[in-house]
């Protein structure tokens, strides 16, 4: 797991995305590489929440897209999928600490976790519409859930990024702390749910999610699906040009 990171300390788990040269842009391998950290803390008895993170000074920019089109569904073996489930049906409540930028499935991925925790420097970004493929991660459905559905469509459709006190303000993070400060706060609240009754901490979150989350399995694959399609597209492949020619077409260019 050269680039994810995984440790365990006072009942918490941590998944820590660690390849901050390229801002923990994720690959093919730390798909699959943090869907089997994640089911090892939820086949961990002594483990009662996870808390993931970021190495340096980004959560993660999403996808390594040097190869996105080519690993997007069925070509990627799933992993990208499974890695999505993963979370959706995760048994132990998930803490973030969003320690930079947030983009893509680094931004949809939260909407997921039990309590979100920002630096101040953190930025939050869903790009899809822009490079001509459309909302994952369930996003269409927890999007709206999270902060209503015309601050979501302005999020989806026009792509800007937003940062963490707007994010904040329109209810995706729990709370903005500055940097220095931020693992250590979002430790102890992953911590604190460790120390709750078990049964109890889990029988809420089945009440909290109930009425979304049958439906996030089934969205996320058909997400999936329609992206695949959409990758064909005139649009999707002038999006993509576009962004190569901005960034360069290398490993660790990411969306």
């Amino acid at each position: 797991m050269n680039h994810i990171e995984y440790s365990v300390a006072h009942s918490v788990a941590t998944i820590r995305f660690n390849r901050p040269e390229k801002k923990n842009a994720i690959t093919l391998e730390m798909y699959v590489d943090f869907t089997k950290a994640l089911a090892k803390a939820n086949a961990d008895a002594d483990v009662r929440a996870v808390l993931i993170t970021g190495a340096g000074n980004a959560f993660t920019s999403g996808n390594d897209i040097a190869n996105f089109r080519e690993r997007t569904g069925r070509e990627d073996g799933g992993a990208a999928e499974q890695f999505m489930l993963s979370i959706v049906n995760s048994d132990k409540p998930l803490v973030a600490a969003v320690n930079g930028v947030a983009i893509g499935v680094g931004a949809t991925m939260l909407l997921h976790c039990d309590l979100v925790y920002a630096s101040d420097n953190a930025t939050i970004k869903m790009p899809f519409v822009s490079l001509g493929i459309c909302s994952e991660f369930s996003s269409s459905l927890t999007l709206p859930a999270v902060m209503g559905m015309q601050r979501a469509t302005e999020m989806l459709l026009l792509g800007d990024a937003i940062d963490a006190r707007k994010a904040m303000e329109f209810g995706f993070v729990n709370a903005v702390y500055e940097l220095e400060q931020l693992h250590e706060i979002a430790f102890a609240a992953a911590q604190r749910i460790a120390q709750q009754p078990s049964e109890s901490v889990r029988t809420t979150r089945e009440f909290l999610r109930a009425a979304l989350r049958p439906n996030y399995a089934q969205r996320l694959v058909e997400e999936r699906r329609m992206i695949t399609e959409l990758l064909g597209s005139p649009d999707a492949r002038r999006a993509f040009d576009g962004f190569f020619a901005r960034r360069g077409n290398a490993p660790g260019a990411a969306v």
